[in-house]
């Protein structure tokens, strides 16, 4: 499938974009970028590396990558990006939700809840132990309205929380993003963006993705709107009918709160002509943790969730 549509606003968000990141470099210390191999993270990864390059020199990144992982993440995401970390010679911080649990920080109601608002103790636990004072993520605005209220440049404080109604300006671009101990800045470079945007990007940069973003068949389970993927995580319940279709994934978080899409897109191209015509937001197709009330991501920020 072709789809021409117009696509030169490209060329300003991502001149926005590594304004931004060069502009996080310039005003913090020791800030941190998060990857954790899914669409947004690549893109946003992308962009630090072109925001870094200088002719024939081997790209350096001045700041990690930062990984939290909760252990339940789908084995082809964690593979690339283990992939492409090796290839560019990136240096990676994971940090496990795992290793909270064990210590006790994290206490799940059962073994197989989701981890994924977990995400924000073993987050908040990795500024502390690396001291970082800014996170730079792949959260955009068209995602989600709590995301939607939030700055480019999001102040923290010395608990990881994030105040709506304590938000800095942000006129004709200018960010401040001065903080004192303990407190630390979440930047939203890609904040701008949307999904067919990001996905425009792929294909006009050419840039490699996990192979589940594309089609593929898998066991599912419908619920509803939402097609809950057979895993030893997410196994069937009883009286559960399940089909093996063929779907894709337009986000991808803990297996236990990510569901994906029926779809037969292949390529960038065919994702960009189901995305002009998607009548529900990425995660409102597709997470099941942002399903129980409008407030849920706009609490889970407030407790430190990036």
């Amino acid at each position: 499938m072709t789809t021409n549509i117009q696509n030169q606003h490209l060329d300003y968000l991502e001149a926005e974009s590594i304004y931004i990141i060069r502009e996080v470099v310039a005003q913090c210390s020791h800030p941190a970028l998060l990857f954790s191999g899914g669409k947004d993270s690549i893109v946003m990864y992308h962009l630090a590396r072109k925001a870094f390059w200088f002719g024939a020199r081997q790209i350096q990144l001045p700041f990690p990558l930062l990984h939290v992982d909760t252990g339940h993440n789908y084995p082809e995401v964690i593979q690339f990006r283990d992939e492409i970390v090796k290839k560019t010679q990136a240096q990676l911080i994971v940090a496990h939700v795992e290793e909270s649990i064990r210590r006790g920080s994290v206490k799940l109601s059962h073994p197989l809840a989701s981890r994924n608002a977990a995400q924000a103790v073993t987050l908040l636990e990795a500024i502390e132990q690396y001291e970082f004072d800014a996170l730079m993520g792949g959260a955009r605005r068209d995602e989600e309205k709590a995301r939607a209220k939030e700055r480019i440049f999001s102040f923290r404080d010395e608990f990881g929380q994030w105040d709506p109604k304590a938000q800095r300006p942000e006129l004709w671009n200018l960010y401040n993003a001065r903080t004192s101990k303990g407190e630390n800045m979440r930047v939203f470079p890609i904040s701008n963006w949307t999904e067919l945007d990001i996905w425009q990007y792929i294909a006009r940069e050419n840039l490699a993705l996990p192979s589940i973003y594309y089609s593929h068949q898998r066991e599912v389970v419908r619920r509803g709107k939402l097609l809950l993927p057979v895993t030893p995580l997410t196994p069937k319940q009883n009286n559960d009918v399940s089909e093996t279709i063929a779907v894709r994934f337009r986000t991808v978080g803990d297996i236990s709160c990510t569901c994906p899409v029926e779809s037969i897109a292949n390529d960038p191209q065919d994702i960009i002509a189901e995305t002009i015509i998607a009548e529900v937001t990425e995660r409102g197709a597709t997470r099941m943790d942002d399903q129980t009330s409008e407030a849920s991501m706009e609490r889970r920020k407030k407790e430190g969730y990036f």
